[in-house]
């Protein structure tokens, strides 16, 4: 079991597992290592059999002196056995697990651990964990009379195989658990060595040191994607050479292009216009990601850079992830550049046009096309880049020599976090919205006030010709789930009983493409009044006339999510509302949902829903894209504050140690950079 060899090239079993334990992310041995257990079931009392009492958790050791298979009158199996140490018997029980007889044998020693319960008058351990205790493990046991780590599992993989393979590879592999990080940032944070926190994450003495040894292998994991980042940034500066722009020459046209701009740029808006102008002026390529909620304008920011390339002879590609908002980004720009002399191309799947001779090309992945022409590609704009494969980001950029990267994003991420992950790419964030937009103003309504909701609402697309998103967590209702509503049972309810004489339309993504198009289409021009949908409706849509957004079941969202959706509304200049309704009566539900009606920053919220839901939460629909972390957590702060120091600190010497350098490179780090 060399740590490197690929699982199914082990044969057997090994051979059998391979699909099901890459499931689990387990694809070489090294792998099962950083399997990590998720909890541990605690069965560290060892008692004599005479001590026992009903209800207890405990774990008993002694000779196997019978067991047997029983038939019920249904023909059901029990397995009944008898265990004694020298303070007296008691009676196993198992139910349908007949192959225990093939695993244990009369006279074997073995270790049991479960619950006492009692049984037709008399005491019983029932269905407990076993094991057989011989020479070979010399008494150590890995399932019983400890703390039994509990794995994640899948299909056929059960946390005990795991948990017996992790122990044999531990074994077996001792000698090539070498300690790849110096021992001056061991002593200096006081970290176990490698080999001691595998071996106490996996099978701790005790949970202080399971805790110490989370410490140390969740530092390892943030420090290595520091040092990872960094070294991709110093790589992206040092090793490669652009086409800088020009920028004081066209100090006068920049100026006069601001000037006629139907609105005023934010200060935040100027800011990264500034640093953008500042990477693009340089001799190495821009990579940077620009940050910012729904509306901040970051459509605009990119246009103002697409023009700077265009002022220096150079073309641009703006890369968008569906067809609705290319045909929306598309709109934007050419109102922003085509009066100024600029040809702007389109290209989706099913609409090509410009695509031979063009300054900036609008699109989906049909951008990527052999069929289209880049002459001089200086700008790569990409919106939502997670939702791009890394093999497409990185044709698009050999499509010109080394081009600028600009990526944007409405994910709402913490600042800490985005560091961390994004720390390969210059950051610029959007934190305010531009002039005469409207605060959302978000409610939370209670049950009571349903009705009088339903009024009010009606009361606005009369008298302000509103238009209303109306959100549902699924398309249709769960037997298990019958108090959360579902779309499409809400759709029918709302259409005929509470908003008949109004237009109200169903959107989910079990619709296909151009159904979903038609409808949208219907509710962007004013055609609809009401649309019910699953959290489908698209990130950046703008419906100007939408000013109310009802959320349903709002218990079930992140705060990030409800903060996206929030924003499909407000995009006009009308006052925009937010109805938040949950029938969770739970006070700290209560009061994380409350937080909406308070806070309007994407990023303060999303570090907020990490304190208060916990990293568990933070993979969700908004957040996609975004690597799992095997043992650390982006809510812990401190740590990623410590382990981003220590990397600026120790990446200069980074040369200096092989091992922690090969660690590096065969981790094969994913990040989202644009190579």
């Amino acid at each position: 079991m060399n740590l490197k060899m690929p699982v199914g090239e082990a044969g057997g079993i090994f051979k059998r597992y391979a699909s099901r334990l890459e499931k689990l992310g387990i694809k070489r041995f090294e792998d099962f290592l950083y399997h990590f257990p998720f909890r541990y079931e605690n069965y560290t009392i060892i008692s004599k059999i005479e001590s026992v009492q009903a209800g207890e958790l405990v774990t008993i050791q002694g000779i196997l002196v019978e067991i047997e298979n029983i038939y019920t009158k249904k023909w059901k199996k029990i397995q009944k056995a008898k265990v004694r140490d020298e303070t007296g018997e008691i009676e196993i029980i198992w139910f349908n697990q007949p192959f225990i007889l093939n695993i244990l044998k009369k006279d074997d020693k073995v270790s049991l651990s479960g619950k006492i319960s009692s049984y037709l008058g008399k005491l019983v351990v029932e269905s407990p964990e076993y094991e057989v205790i011989n020479q070979e493990n010399a008494y150590k046991t890995i399932h019983t009379g400890r703390l039994v780590p509990i794995y994640r599992e899948t299909y056929g993989v059960s946390s005990k195989w795991l948990r017996r393979q992790v122990y044999k590879i531990i074994q077996e592999n001792r000698n090539d658990l070498k300690d790849y990080l110096p021992q001056k940032i061991l002593n200096e944070h006081d970290l176990l060595d490698l080999e001691t926190a595998i071996e106490q994450i996996h099978f701790p003495d005790s949970l202080t040191n399971a805790g110490k040894a989370r410490e140390r292998l969740s530092f390892d994991e943030l420090f290595l994607l520091q040092l990872s980042v960094k070294k991709k940034k110093t790589e992206w500066k040092e090793n490669l050479t652009s086409h800088p722009f020009l920028i004081t020459k066209y100090k006068n046209q920049i100026e006069q292009f601001w000037s006629k701009l139907p609105f005023e740029l934010t200060r935040a808006q100027k800011k990264a216009v500034s640093e953008i102008f500042k990477d693009l002026g340089a001799k190495n390529p821009m990579n940077r990601l620009l940050e910012g909620d729904v509306g901040s304008g970051k459509t605009v920011v990119a246009g103002i850079a697409m023009y700077l390339a265009y002022l220096n002879g150079f073309q641009s590609v703006f890369m968008i992830p569906t067809d609705i908002l290319a045909n929306q980004h598309f709109q934007t720009i050419d109102n922003l550049l085509s009066s100024l002399g600029v040809k702007i191309g389109f290209a989706t799947g099913s609409k090509k046009q410009n695509i031979q001779s063009f300054d900036i090309l609008i699109g989906t992945h049909a951008v990527l096309s052999d069929k289209i022409n880049y002459q001089k590609l200086g700008l790569v704009v990409v919106d939502e880049q997670q939702r791009f494969g890394v093999e497409q980001r990185a044709i698009i950029r050999k499509k010109g020599k080394n081009p600028h990267f600009l990526t944007m994003t409405a994910t709402p991420i913490p600042r800490t976090v985005a560091l961390t992950l994004y720390g390969d790419l210059d950051l610029s964030i959007l934190d305010e919205m531009p002039q005469g937009r409207k605060k959302i103003k978000t409610w939370l309504v209670p049950p009571e006030k349903r009705k009088n909701a339903y009024s009010w609402i009606k009361n606005q697309i009369s008298s302000e010709k509103s238009q209303v998103f109306i959100i549902c967590p699924f398309i249709e209702e769960s037997e298990s789930l019958k108090t959360v509503k579902a779309a499409r049972k809400e759709y029918e309810f709302l259409k005929n009983e509470i908003f008949p004489d109004l237009t109200v339309e169903l959107l989910h993504g079990k619709l296909k493409h151009g159904e979903k198009e038609k409808i949208l289409k219907k509710f962007k021009n004013s055609k609809a009044d009401i649309l019910v949908s699953t959290p489908v409706v698209e990130v950046g849509i703008d419906v100007t006339g939408a000013t109310i957004m009802v959320i349903e079941a709002a218990e079930r969202f992140g705060l990030s999510q409800l903060h996206q959706m929030r924003g499909r509304v407000g995009r006009g200049g009308k006052q925009s509302y937010c109805l938040l309704f949950t029938e969770s009566t739970r006070e700290e539900t209560l009061e994380r949902i409350k937080v909406m009606e308070r806070i309007n920053f994407g990023a303060e919220l999303a570090e907020l829903d990490l304190k208060l839901r916990g990293p568990g939460e933070f993979y969700g629909t908004a957040q996609h894209g975004i690597p799992h972390l095997r043992i650390a957590s982006f809510s812990d702060f401190s740590l990623i504050e410590k382990t981003k120091k220590e990397a600026e600190n120790f990446f200069p010497q980074l040369k200096n140690y092989p091992s922690l350098l090969g660690k590096i490179e065969s981790k094969n780090i994913k990040q989202i950079s644009p190579d």
